[in-house]
């Protein structure tokens, strides 16, 4: 019985670190997202730094963060045109992908 229930708040904590806020936390790939990260330079630097002040840099940002704005824009709940064009066609998993690879950037 104890054995039992040391396994069930195990299997509690893990679920719990696997959210956040109800959400299921899943994970990018981030060489994945290097290879889709292609088209993201030109705007936002190779290196994930912006030469530019109105486009934002990416390098060092959350992953969760990176990935919500990715779906924010394909979606239509932000909306610029520029961006809502070039993320129109990636996954949910491409934008996780995306995120994981920025987010590990310096």
């Amino acid at each position: 019985m104890n054995k039992l229930i040391g396994t069930t708040i195990k299997l509690a904590m893990a679920v719990t670190l696997l959210t956040a806020g109800g959400q299921v936390m899943a994970a990018g790939d981030a060489a994945a997202g290097k290879a889709k990260a292609a088209t993201c330079a030109g705007c936002h630097g190779a290196n994930g730094i912006s030469g530019n002040n109105l486009w934002p840099n990416l390098a060092g940002q959350k992953a969760g963060y990176l990935t919500k704005q990715i779906k924010a824009f394909r979606d239509g709940q932000r909306n610029d045109p520029m961006m809502s064009s070039m993320v129109k066609t990636l996954s949910d998993q491409d934008a996780e992908n995306l995120g994981a690879y920025y987010a590990d950037m310096k």
